[in-house]
Order: C-alpha cells, then sequence, then structure tokens
C-alpha cells in the first residue's frame, strides 16, 4: 500500500461536477464535490467501486476485500470522503459477511463509518446526521446479535428486507434500536419500493452503496444507480483462479472459480444497456478515480427479474 497521508493530494484531470456546498480545508488536495438534488420520490443513490485493469473487484480466497486490488491510501481515503456525504450507506449482507469471514467470526464483522477525523468533521459541516448502515437481505437466516453493527453504539443500524423476513427479525425482539423495513410480498422483496422508503420514513436522500457486485446489478436493473465512483487501480489479475491460488473452504470442489466484476446477476442487451456520462478523472500514484453519472437507461422487463435473488446467488462462489 502507498504512504498513508491525512490529506492525499489528487492530480485533477477533468471535472464537471457540481461544486461543493460548503468551503472546507479537507477538500484540498481532492478539489471540489457537491451532489445534485434527490429525485422527488427517492434518495439520489450513487455507488463506490474498485476494480483492476481488467475489471476485477475481488481476487477471493484469503485477499478477497477491494482494498487488496487497490492497495492505496487514497482510496481508502476518498471511500471516507463519500462516506461523509451520505444520508445511509447501502450494502447487501453478504458484503457484512464476508468481511466477517475475513477477519473472523469472534470479530462479529465490523461497522461501516467514517474513520478519518477531518472527514467526520466535514460530515458536520455538511448538516449530516448520525452515520446509518442500511443493509440488504431475505432474513431468512439473519441473527443480528451475530454483528456488532447492529449493537447501536457506532451507528443507526437499518434492515430492508420482504415481509417475511421482517416478521422473523421483529419475533426475536433483540433489537429494537434497529430499523426494519419491509416491501414486497411473502418472501420477496420489493427493493425499489423499500427505496423509496428510505426517503420517506428516514429522510435519506442521498444514498450511497457499497455493494456487492449482486446489489449494485439488482439496483442498476431497476434503474436506480444515478453516478458511480469507480477507483482503476494499476494491476491486472485475471477472471478464473488460478490454480495455485489457496481456496477457502466454501471455494472447494468448484471446478472453475471466477472472480467477480461490479454488475453481478443478469446484464443488459445491447438495446437496453445503460449509458453513462464522464463527469470527473483524477490519479493519485498510478490509481485512476473516475466518476460517471447515468445519462439514460432502460431496466430489463420486470418478468425476467421475477426469480433472480441476488442473496441467493451470493451464497455460492462464482464459477463457469
Amino acid at each position: 500500500m502507498d504512504d498513508s497521508t491525512p490529506n492525499p493530494q489528487f492530480e485533477v484531470l477533468f471535472d464537471h461536477g457540481e461544486p461543493s456546498p460548503v468551503p472546507d480545508a479537507s477538500l484540498a488536495g481532492y478539489g471540489d464535490l457537491g451532489f445534485p438534488p434527490p429525485p422527488a420520490d427517492r434518495p439520489w443513490i450513487y455507488t463506490n467501486f474498485v476494480q483492476s485493469l481488467d475489471g476485477i473487484v475481488s481476487l477471493l480466497g484469503k485477499h478477497a476485500s477491494g482494498g487488496e486490488i487497490a492497495q492505496s491510501s487514497a482510496d481508502r481515503w476518498l471511500m471516507d470522503l463519500l462516506r461523509a456525504h451520505a444520508d445511509g450507506v447501502l450494502m447487501g449482507m453478504n458484503t457484512l459477511r464476508e468481511e466477517m469471514r475475513l477477519r473472523g467470526p469472534e470479530s462479529r464483522g465490523i461497522v461501516f463509518q467514517v474513520v478519518e477525523p477531518e472527514l467526520l468533521r466535514l460530515r458536520e459541516t455538511l448538516g449530516k446526521g448520525r452515520q446509518r448502515n442500511i443493509f440488504v437481505t431475505r432474513g431468512r437466516d439473519l441473527e443480528l446479535s451475530q454483528c456488532k453493527v447492529f449493537d447501536g453504539d457506532a451507528v443507526d443500524a437499518v434492515v430492508i428486507t420482504s415481509p417475511h423476513g421482517a416478521s422473523r427479525l421483529c419475533a426475536h425482539g433483540t433489537h429494537p434500536h434497529v430499523t426494519v423495513i419491509a416491501a414486497g410480498e411473502g418472501d420477496q422483496l420489493d427493493l425499489p419500493a423499500a427505496i423509496r422508503q428510505l426517503r420517506t420514513r428516514l429522510g435519506v436522500e442521498h444514498l450511497l452503496c457499497e455493494g456487492g457486485p449482486m446489489l449494485y446489478g439488482t439496483l442498476a436493473r431497476a434503474d436506480l444507480v444515478d453516478e458511480k465512483f469507480v477507483t482503476v487501480a494499476p494491476v491486472e489479475v485475471g477472471q478464473a483462479v488460478p490454480p495455485e491460488q489457496e481456496r477457502l473452504a466454501n471455494e472447494q470442489g468448484v471446478g472453475r472459480l471466477i472472480r467477480p466484476n461490479v454488475f453481478g446477476g443478469p446484464g443488459f442487451t445491447r438495446e437496453t444497456m445503460t449509458r453513462w456520462a464522464w463527469l470527473s478523472c483524477r490519479k493519485h500514484g498510478d490509481n485512476q478515480f473516475n466518476r460517471y453519472r447515468r445519462k439514460q437507461g432502460t431496466p430489463l422487463p420486470q418478468e425476467s427479474l421475477e426469480s433472480w435473488s441476488y442473496e441467493a446467488s451470493m451464497n455460492r462462489p462464482y464459477h463457469m
């Protein structure tokens, strides 16, 4: 990893984004960062991912985190900057489970929060409230006590789930401080409806999605991703896990183990693929930091998605 600096100096190649809503010394090394107002009925949703030159977001195995690809303190600082502007950080439960697996079950996972003191102060200047982690799950086997993020001492926690998932969670009665948002029918989750509730019930205006790939793909197919921040690391890793890489227990027995890219699940055709405007580009060392804003997008017909569950798919390794 490159040398850590409190406020990394980015080289701004171009930037056509909004100006910062407040002047702040923490932005001296990055430059302007602002967001447009949200739509009337839902939050403005932006995502943040790191990928290799060949588009891979995880090596899998023991080094599965995006940080293993980025190997950049500037990328970690940017993560905090984007979190500082968000009213909530959205993730699939498998993202949290992966972090717990990497750190060991005794860790009880992690809390996704701003840690840089200067960016915590920026968040206060922006008038943002208490930090909030939002998890999407069908809730079939979720035990809130297993994860410290649901303890309530560091951030507010929200669970988005199906009506049956909400009933199961509420029946436990152990975490009344965790907000549960139910949308859909039975065990089926209506994610767009739940996203609208984040706006109407919790006042979330700007929502940051940090993954994983299946959640991102679900949002993208529902035409809910407004813009994306993409860190491109100067490494090339390949799709197929090489035979010399040690596999984890859940990766054993898979013939050809395939590393994921950002977009999980069914994609688009040539006619329906989403088009993006390249809004800004920065560099730090040999890492490139891009920002894109959606120009237009046509989601897949809903009937083609009825049987798709991003969470069920993430319970097995990528393979072909």
